[in-house]
């Protein structure tokens, strides 16, 4: 069984911009994979010339996407990404949600935090 984690970065960005870097095929392609494809509900991740498929759970427009890889075994496990903006300051809270077994918990969080620091220069925002 996998354990559930969950990181958040607080971010100065566009959160326009920053959801279609998370919600979209070709956004989640630039920072997140090295290519993602899209065939309705299946999504196919290729990284380094290998690919998983995972399906799109949920998808709500400006807040939130789940995927659920295909090859895991472990029904209650997903990967999400969310995001909220504070009106009063406009930081966007993204938060990252994920299971990992428990011998490679840090180290999934170290591959998360590299892959958001990818996207934060992408998008030229700031950690705040």
């Amino acid at each position: 069984m996998k354990t559930q984690f969950e990181i958040e970065f607080l971010l100065k960005t566009s959160p326009r911009v920053l959801e279609d870097k998370l919600m979209t095929p070709s956004g989640l392609g630039e920072w997140f994979a090295d290519k993602v494809n899209a065939n309705g509900n299946i999504y196919d991740f290729y990284w380094n010339g290998s690919s998983e498929k995972a399906e799109l759970k949920y998808y709500k427009p400006g807040s939130k996407i789940q995927f659920k890889w295909l090859n895991d075994e472990d029904v209650d496990s997903f990967f999400e990404l969310s995001f909220k903006v504070d009106t009063l300051t406009n930081i966007v809270a993204l938060t990252i949600i994920d299971f990992a077994e428990d011998d490679d918990l840090e180290d999934s969080k170290l591959v998360w935090e590299k892959n958001v620091t990818d996207l934060i220069r992408l998008l030229g925002a700031e950690l705040t």
